[in-house]
């Protein structure tokens, strides 16, 4: 979302200070629209990826007894947080949009519904502004009756299928709403809207300088309706100034052409290589757990396992500490090729007991990352021949248990 935000901005940025004042009311309107397409589809083009290496050896981690609640532990996301007001911005807009819907469905049943010239036309006995929804036209009675250039002027909002172009833009609102140029272009897109109006109503033969007269004589209120095309607009003095600009001319359209590089390097500045998740060889870290107080706990040589981190004498492997496991698994480990190919990486927590004759048992997998790793590293930890030194409580050999990261990341 981040990155068709960026695109958008850029696009819009462009329009704003390069086509906006040009003549292409129709080009222009279609460059809007298909460049917003683009802009949002861009961010799924991946352009650039390194190649995956062999794995080395993985990073292991002996944890201590304290290391799963840690695990568990809840905290503040600002992912989440962002995710609720991002949705809540979209719902607000959508909103808006289905209010606006209802307000006109209400001036439908307030009106006179019937056809003049073809067209769907509700006749108000209120003294609005005029315009369109979808293919209706709203107009007052007193404006259908003295006022024909109005009616025309709605007309060409139902021909061109402006409405059409207000509903896909909705949409482009609701997804980035919080991106202000994302408004600007609307309004953009409304003025469009506007010129190439007022252009279809002077080609018709009405006369252009009492047309303008009839702009400025309209231009009292607001736009009522965010979904709808309005005889009256914000921006009258633009309107009247680009009747009198003269045509662009053609070869300007070419000038959307300069957006290709610029687009192309911005894709590609914003695709980070596809990061290779090799592990990373790296000896084995005991996390030290802060030491309990005495009166803590009251630990007796039971059958039960005895957790690492209260363990009076730790368990030893292989002549060493329980680094030694990790440097074991370090060299023993392979990284699964399915896993390498789908590029699938992240930590996965075992939790294994080694019991009273050193021999390990109760491999099981507390948190995993997939199938292909959750299922190599309780293989690897599984199968390992050597004994431990079992660990000492009260002068007697214990089962300890053990929480024991293994960090999968490709290079």
């Amino acid at each position: 979302m981040l990155r068709s935000g960026l695109y958008l901005g850029v696009f819009y940025a462009f329009y704003l200070l390069v086509m906006r004042r040009t003549t292409f009311f129709r080009f222009n309107r279609l460059a809007l629209l298909l460049g917003s397409a683009l802009c949002a589809l861009l961010p799924l083009l991946r352009v650039r990826s390194a190649p995956l290496v062999a794995a080395a050896g993985p990073l292991s981690i002996i944890g201590t007894g304290n290391t799963a609640p840690a695990e568990t532990a809840t905290s503040f996301s600002w992912s989440a947080l962002l995710l609720a007001l991002y949705i809540a911005g979209a719902c607000a807009v959508a909103g808006h949009t289905f209010i606006s819907a209802m307000l006109l469905h209400r001036k439908v049943a307030s009106g006179t519904k019937t056809r003049i010239q073809g067209f769907k036309t509700v006749i108000l006995a209120d003294d609005i502004p005029s315009f369109t929804f979808g293919k209706t036209i709203f107009i007052g009675r007193r404006d259908l009756e003295e006022n024909p250039a109005i009616f025309a002027h709605e007309t060409q909002h139902v021909t061109c299928l402006h409405y059409l172009d207000l509903f896909l833009f909705r949409a482009v609102q609701i997804l980035w709403w919080w991106n202000p140029l994302v408004w600007i272009a609307r309004t953009e897109l409304g003025l469009l809207h506007e010129y190439e109006a007022d252009e279809g109503v002077i080609q018709k033969g009405i006369d252009a300088t009492q047309y303008q007269l009839l702009l400025v004589r309209k231009a009292v209120g607001e736009q009522r309706f965010s979904l709808s095309s309005g005889f009256q607009h914000a921006q009258l003095k633009n309107r009247i100034e680009m009747m009198l600009k003269p045509t662009t001319c053609g070869r300007m359209r070419l000038a959307y052409l300069a957006l290709i590089p610029v687009l192309a390097v911005l894709v590609y500045a914003c695709n980070s290589p596809k990061k290779n998740k090799a592990a990373a060889p790296a000896e084995a870290e005991e996390i030290a757990a802060p030491a309990p107080e005495a009166e803590t706990y009251q630990v007796t040589v039971t059958d039960e396992p005895v957790p690492f981190d209260i363990i009076e004498v730790k368990p030893g492997f292989n002549g060493g500490d329980a680094n030694e496991f990790a440097k074991w698994v370090n060299a023993h480990l392979n990284y699964p090729d399915a896993a390498k190919k789908a590029g699938v990486q992240g930590r996965v927590l075992l939790q294994f007991t080694v019991n009273a004759d050193g021999s390990m048992s109760d491999v099981k997998v507390l948190k995993g990352v997939s199938p292909e790793l959750d299922e190599e590293s309780v293989r690897i930890v599984s199968s390992c021949p050597v004994k431990w030194t079992p660990g000492m409580q009260d002068g007697k050999p214990v089962p300890v248990t053990f929480n024991f990261p293994i960090v999968y990341q490709l290079k």
